[in-house]
This record gives structure tokens, sequence and C-alpha cells, in this order.
């Protein structure tokens, strides 16, 4: 990797060091590596906040931390990659084998925590295993072990202002704990009343016909069984006198081979003749039994197939019936008209039941669980209902980026209709989180939402993942932990304060 394709980086506040240490201190500020972009100060005292200094840099861009003939060249890579530090290192000038290099790196953050990397070997650098957080704000201490060891300290502020406690009372920042707390609320889903899938039945002929008999309309009650349409085919009619014909030649194979194993039994017919029988009679069975799934894949059992033995049974007519118990709520057919084995001629649906199908956004998907009790509200007409989600969909859709979710309501009264848009509360009335904090003390830097914590002095913007919301409070899933004091109202004057520094950087 060329220097011009590295990353370029700068410090924004530096300790000042010893002065046996001067020329280590203007390497070591290489590890400011995470101010991508951003310049000092001009005119700042030399080791005070914006101080401005030129620094060595190394063949990778990074910059260069040297103590004799030995030098590291740190820099953080995040291309494609959650930001890592890769270190390069040097004796006399000429590369050192990364797996020649014992090297440890420690991050002390405002507030004292404490972050140490660990490093693993790859191609000519050593990488960390963890990742280096934002911000990057942090007291830096440096030890590498090859022939000796090597060590470098400094400090980059970033993201940081200084307030006295007389400045924090005359802005009216409040400070407060950022801690535990029983969230109350309701999270409000939009959803949709839908036909019970499970049961909602499309009658189809399954043959080509005329249809002779219209028994039922729109909207009528069916049970199941029911007959609620006839039909005529002559494609059924060639169907059925297969299976009377298969019928026949089955008995009379049965008889003929029966005869025939008898009679070479006795040695009166040959062996020969014995085995065609028994082919004929095993042809006539095989005949039959497809004659009988045929008829049976139309709907017609044992019963119905029983009938077509008996003298004057009609060939031609054919039944259609209901699937289970249920309301009409589609028919497209009438009386005389000619219809293909595939048309939809009918749709039953259970109205027991109904589904409401709910879009859940991607930032409420952990919000919601198989089993929750849920309200189901229509302002027209004006009715509700509880019931508790049956369903979670593992799918977030590319154009509505919603999940589906799905609750089951009782629907005895038939008062809930499909196409009917609903509002869904999702009960939430007690949620305990492990920290909160005040909405108001959220403050949008750079890409991340934050609030500033304090310690002593000093503020500093802390980036949080955050969680449910109640309207007043907001959960905390990572980035602050409990006891940790923040400014949670006007922090926004905090924000101003820290653009007037440039106390940025780039990334």
């Amino acid at each position: 990797m060329n220097s011009s394709a590295a990353p370029s980086f700068c410090l924004q506040n530096l300790s000042t060091l010893g002065a046996s240490h001067t020329r280590c201190a203007a390497l070591a500020l290489a590890l400011g590596v995470l101010a991508t972009g951003c310049k000092p100060k001009e005119g700042a005292e030399p080791g005070q906040p914006g101080a401005a200094k030129t620094y060595d840099k190394g063949p990778h861009g990074g910059r260069l931390l040297s103590d004799g003939a030995f030098a590291a060249e740190v820099t953080i890579y995040e291309r494609g990659v959650p930001p890592q530090f890769r270190v390069y290192f040097y004796d006399g000038g000429k590369p050192v084998a990364p797996s020649k290099v014992k090297l440890e790196i420690v991050l002390t953050r405002l507030g004292g925590r404490v972050d140490r990397f660990p490093f693993r070997p790859e191609q000519d650098y050593l990488v960390s295993d963890k990742v280096v957080e934002e911000p990057h704000s942090f007291d830096v201490s440096v030890v590498a072990e090859s022939g000796g060891q090597h060590s470098w300290k400094f400090s980059q502020r970033e993201g940081r202002v200084e307030m006295s406690d007389e400045t924090v009372k005359s802005s009216a920042i409040e400070v407060s704990v950022a801690g535990p707390l029983v969230m109350r609320s309701e999270l409000n889903l939009p959803g949709e009343i839908q036909f019970n899938a499970d049961r909602l039945a499309h009658v189809v002929p399954r043959m080509t016909g005329v249809m002779r008999e219209v028994r039922k309309n729109l909207g009528d009650e069916v049970k199941k069984g029911e007959v609620i349409a006839v039909l005529e085919s002559r494609e059924l009619a060639e169907t059925k006198r297969a299976f009377v014909e298969a019928t026949h030649e089955l008995a009379f194979a049965k008889r003929a081979y029966e005869r025939e194993e008898g009679l070479w039994k006795k040695n009166i017919s040959s062996e020969s003749s014995y085995l065609t029988q028994e082919r004929l009679y095993h042809e006539a069975l095989y005949k039959l039994q497809s004659a009988e799934q045929q008829l049976e894949a139309l709907g017609i059992g044992k019963v119905g197939r029983d009938a077509l033995l008996q003298p004057g049974s009609t060939l031609t007519r054919y039944e259609l019936r209901a699937p289970f118990d249920g309301v009409i709520t589609e028919k497209n057919v009438a009386l005389g008209q000619a219809v293909k084995e595939f048309d939809d001629l009918f749709m039953v649906a259970d109205l027991s039941t109904v589904w409401v199908e709910i879009a859940v956004y991607a930032k409420d998907l952990n919000d919601i669980k198989v089993g929750q009790d849920v309200t189901v509200r229509s302002e027209a007409p004006a009715m509700s209902a509880t019931g508790k989600i049956a369903f979670v969909g593992a799918l977030v859709a590319a154009d509505t980026r919603a999940a589906k979710a799905r609750v089951i309501l009782p629907n005895a009264e038939h008062q809930w209709r499909a196409g009917l848009f609903v509002n869904v509360a999702v009960v939430q009335n007690e949620v305990p989180v492990a920290v909160a904090v005040k909405r108001e003390g959220l403050q949008k830097f750079r890409d991340w939402d934050v609030v500033f914590i304090r310690s002593g002095n000093e503020f500093e913007a802390r980036p949080l993942q955050l969680g449910r919301e109640d309207g007043a409070w907001v959960e905390v899933l990572s980035g602050l932990s409990a006891g940790e004091q923040y400014a949670s109202s006007n922090s926004f004057i905090l924000k101003a304060d820290v653009g007037k520094a440039g106390a940025g950087h780039d990334h």
C-alpha cells in the first residue's frame, strides 16, 4: 500500500512530555491516527490543545514512533472493516517480521475505562484483535518488545470540552446519572384484517364441462360437504366408464386366473397357460387401481364409485361440494357456462377467525415476540379486540423495510372484515431496562447518536446504540454504563463548543 492510498491521520490534543522524551513524543503522536483530515488550531502553545506540529510518517502513511534504531509505524485501518490497529516495524530502516515483535497498546478513556489491545501477526504487520471503538479520545500507552522494550505515551482528545461548575450552572446544563429504568409504553403498529389463509379454499372443477346447476351465491353460508354446484362433463363420463369397465375386466380375469390355477395344479393345463392368465389378472388389477385413483382425485370416494356399478347410474354428473363450513366470498360462474379444469369458480372462507397482518419496521423487531398480548383497534367502524402475536416473519421486505407479524382474532359475529385497516398496540406496560437516558440529552454528532458524559470538569461525546423508547426516555443498548454522568438537558451547548474547538475528524 503506497502512502498516497493510505489513510491520513492527525491529533487534536497532546499531553506535555518530559524533555528527555521530546523526540519520542513527536513520533509517538502517530497514534493520533483516529482524527482523519482534521487540522490543529494555529497559535496554540506547544503541548496544549490545538498546538500545531508536524510528525514523521512511515511508508504506509501512518505516524512513525522511534526509539533509537527501532521504529514502529502505527495506523488505524477502517476500509471495509471496523477500525483496527495495524502496526509495522523497522530496525535500522529495514522491515522487521511482525512475528518477532510482542506488542500491547493500552487506551485509557474519560471516566477511567481501560481498553487493552493484544495483537497477532498478519502479512507484514501486527493487527489488533479488538475494534478501536469511538470516540477516539484517550490517553495512550504503547509497549513493544523486540530485542529490548520500547515504550511511548501520549494523549488524544476528540469531541471533548472542558467546562467549570460555574459555567455548567450558568448554561443551565443539567447533569444526570444513567441507570436502570422501568419503561412503560405501548408500541403502535399498522395492521390489516385478512382472511385466515389456513381456512380459505378455492373450488375448481378439476375437469372440463358445462355448469348445469349453481346452488350458492356470493355471501351464502355453506356446510362441509354441501353441494354448491353441479357440472356436466363428458370427460368425467369417460373416466367413470373406464372405472366400470376395469371393474368388470378384473372380475373376469380373476375367475379365469383361479380356473387356470386349479387346472395347472391338477396337471391338466400347462404352466405357460397358468402364468399367462396370472399376468392378465395382475394387469386388470392395476388398471382398476388406476381408474379408482383418477376418481379419487376428482373427489369421488368409495361410496360414489360403488354407486357407478348400479344400473341407471349417471356418468356425466359431477357435484362440487364445500370443503368446510364457511361463506362464499367469491363466485365466478353462471348457469350454462363452459368451464375448464383449473377455473376458479368459488372461494369459500371460514370467517370464524381472521388474521391481523402487522407491519413491523426493522427498528421495532427486537420488541416483537410470539405470545405477546396486543389490542387491535378500528376507528371506522369503532371496535376493538385483544389477542396474541402468533407469528413473526423472518424476512424484512425490500420495498417496505418491514417484517410481517400476525395475530389470529376470533370472529364469531363476522364483524372483522378483510381489508379493514387497524391499529395494533403491542402491550409493553412495564419494561425494565438496564440503562436509560433522557431523550432531550441526545444529540447528533457526525453520524452518531451521542450523549455528553462528564468526568470532573470535562465533557465528551459518547456514541450510543439505542433501543426502545417511551417518549421521554430512551434505552441504551451499548456505549454507556449505569452510574455514568451525562448532560441530560441543554447538551446542544456542549455540541456547539465542540464544533467551535474543531475537535472532530472525518472518516
